[in-house]
């Protein structure tokens, strides 16, 4: 397949109508056209190959067009998303609009309209990819909920801001914290307040195992979002889950440009940063994301005060007011974070001086 051609992802439960535009695409446009029946399965593809157009239809079983779109949106940012229907109303229009549609179509479409549009919108898909690739995209690996919002809540509010593309995967749902549905939502209201898209797996807290599908399954989430950066837990930490998921990062993210440790609550006198974020500005945002995690909010390192002291404490050693201290694995270039570059520790303060202070 040329590099150069146009893959068309069309979601249609009618037989005949994704023929036909499986036929006009193809065959006219000289497009790669793949063709599912309902929307799971429009989701499917989407985790595994990138495509330039979605085109969806509105009426389907199960789930929506519409429904279909905002899951895109999250799963797909910046693919472009054309909506048809046979049903010409208003309020069909106003609220694919709404929803953020890149274009409205309504059945039938003659074969020279759909094939402009999509042509265009392929264009439009093509130019976004282009200009959100020379941007970050961050992902953070935590083992449970909560665990990546405490140690860089703030840096991925950071990123957010700077234009990069925040992915969070959290490896169990935390029931031995609390109760499995309540965490879950609070992990996606999270993740919502800076626009992150979520992971979010169920394997089992307390007993995880890098050789038991975690490395497996973080390789298979690096696959789908190619990140350039990738945070996760210290080696120095007391909890064995937080342990485990670094071992398996550490081998599932071979491949990725820059890798950084985040230090947790239980992490041991062993945590040693070398990076320092400024996050000036995005303390506030982080603290909004932990109060998400209500069942959370009678542990003492989810006070306010505590986590404002704690970003103050580390900004001595960099720049800023605040900053949040990670332990460098490897960087490719210098880590970046909206409000400036990382500071490193200075490099006149010895051993003995840093222990002293």
């Amino acid at each position: 397949m040329a590099d150069d051609q146009i893959r068309v992802l069309v979601v249609e439960d009618d037989v005949d109508t994704a023929q036909y535009v499986r036929t006009v695409l193809e065959r006219r446009g000289g497009m790669a056209v793949t063709v599912v029946h309902e929307p799971m399965s429009a989701l499917a593809e989407v985790a595994r190959a990138r495509f330039d157009v979605v085109l969806t239809d509105i009426q389907m079983p199960g789930m929506t067009g519409l429904e279909l779109l905002d899951e895109l949106r999250s799963r797909a940012a910046g693919t472009p998303v054309a909506v048809m229907t046979a049903f010409a109303s208003v309020d069909y229009a106003v609220e694919a609009l709404r929803r953020d549609a890149d274009e409205f179509l309504v059945k039938p479409v003659a074969a020279a309209t759909l094939l402009e549009r999509i042509t265009a919108l392929a264009a439009l898909g093509r130019q976004r990819r282009d200009t959100h690739e020379s941007h970050d995209v961050v992902l953070a690996v935590g083992a449970h909920p909560d665990d990546v919002e405490i140690g860089v809540g703030a840096t991925l509010a950071s990123h957010r801001a700077a234009g990069d593309t925040v992915v969070i995967l959290t490896l169990s749902s935390g029931s031995v914290g609390g109760d499995v549905q309540a965490r879950r939502h609070e992990a996606l209201a999270a993740a919502a307040i800076i626009g992150a898209r979520l992971y979010l797996h169920d394997f089992e807290d307390t007993r995880m195992d890098p050789a038991g599908g975690l490395i497996a399954t973080i390789e298979e989430t690096i696959g789908v979002v190619e990140p350039t950066l990738v945070y996760t837990h210290s080696e120095h930490d007391r909890h064995q889950d937080h342990r485990a998921v670094r071992q398996a990062v550490e081998v599932a993210a071979r491949r990725v440009p820059s890798l950084a440790c985040f230090q947790s609550p239980s992490s041991t006198i062993d945590f040693r940063p070398t990076r320092f974020v400024p996050v000036d500005g995005f303390i506030d945002t982080k603290l909004r994301m932990l109060a998400a995690f209500t069942s959370q909010s009678h542990r003492d390192y989810m006070e306010p005060e505590l986590v404002r002291a704690t970003a103050r404490y580390w900004a001595r050693y960099g720049a800023g007011t605040f900053a949040e201290p990670l332990e460098t694995i490897r960087v490719s270039g210098m880590l970046r974070a909206g409000a400036g570059l990382v500071s490193a520790v200075p490099e006149d303060r010895t051993d003995e001086q840093e222990a002293r202070s």
